[in-house]
């Protein structure tokens, strides 16, 4: 049989779904990337259809990027256009549980289906190098004189980012309610008002800043981590006198009504592209740190995870 012959009739066969399902979902994938273009989520869903690509798991992976309220906006768009689609993925992460806990928007993310977690970051401080402004305790007395002249950049509301300076706000005793948190859409338009000196503190992963940070353009002032992290010179918020730690880590749903066999088959992909190349360069590019988990078991952490934000938030005199 001739090459176009094969080619033509393996596609009738998906067509019918008389291939296995490994072989129909290694044909097209759609990835919903619910925030705009340039920040975590975004570059999270394009390394791993390169992933899954590069693991021969993927013949190609089209991506939508649909940006606000945490997510919540491609959360709906994705389950009410993907049900039963067993080769579409969305980017989530704790953003989204944070966004949803604020936000509360009609859909949840209960509507879809988990598959895995991928990695975790801790976020990252960082002020304009023009800033007057030099360390996190030159931000915490200009704070307390003015909660409100100092102007938070980050995600959206909800996210680790706006967490972090709620807990910090809380910690030295100003009210959170009073910080002027200011949310993106995307780490493109978060960093461009960074750099434009229209907030004064931005909040993000190590990866999104790291190119500012390395040419000078931003001056990290603290991480949200326990200790340090190897590789990143970044002093943490508790060696600094403030007892703020919180980690942001991001993972892939599939849509609602998906078979067992479906997400089976999701979830093994997404595990064959996380032994990739392309995927160790990724985590190494973006400084990344591996934190496979799947099915059930991530299912399990994400209802840890609710539990634990909403905790954290209300403390924080966020909800």
């Amino acid at each position: 049989m001739r090459r176009d012959d094969f080619l033509k009739a393996l596609a009738a066969l998906a067509a019918t779904g008389a291939l296995p399902l490994s072989a129909q979902a290694a044909t097209n994938l759609k990835m919903m990337i619910p925030a705009n273009p340039g920040g975590g989520w975004d570059a999270t869903g394009r390394a791993l259809g390169k992933a899954l690509q590069d693991a021969g798991v993927a013949a190609s992976v089209q991506f939508e990027n649909k940006g606000g309220a945490a997510g919540a906006i491609g959360l709906a768009q994705f389950v009410n256009a993907s049900k039963g689609d067993g080769n579409a993925m969305m980017v989530m992460g704790a953003v989204m549980l944070g966004g949803i806990i604020t936000g509360k928007p009609p859909v949840s993310i209960t509507q879809a289906t988990p598959l895995a977690r991928l990695t975790s970051e801790y976020n990252v401080f960082v002020l304009p190098a023009a800033s007057p402004l030099k360390t996190m305790k030159d931000v915490v007395e200009q704070m307390k004189k003015d909660p409100g002249s100092v102007k938070w950049g980050g995600g959206s509301r909800g996210s680790t980012e706006h967490i972090a300076a709620a807990m910090l706000a809380r910690e030295v005793g100003v009210d959170a309610s009073k910080i002027n948190y200011v949310p993106f859409r995307g780490g493109g338009e978060a960093v461009a008002a960074i750099l434009g000196g229209n907030v004064t503190v931005g909040g993000s992963g190590y990866s999104e800043f790291q190119q500012y940070i390395e040419t000078g353009k931003m001056r990290p002032i603290a991480i949200t981590s326990g200790t340090r992290i190897k590789g990143i010179d970044v002093p943490t918020m508790k060696e600094q006198g403030y007892n703020v730690e919180i980690g942001n880590w991001r993972g892939v749903y599939g849509p609602p009504g998906i078979t067992p066999d479906q997400r089976k088959a999701l979830i093994d992909m997404i595990v064959k592209a996380t032994k990739s190349k392309a995927w160790a360069e990724a985590l190494t590019k973006n400084n990344w740190t591996p934190a496979l988990q799947t099915g059930k078991e991530f299912e399990d952490f994400v209802d840890r995870e609710f539990a634990s934000l909403r905790a954290t938030m209300v403390k924080a005199g966020m909800v």
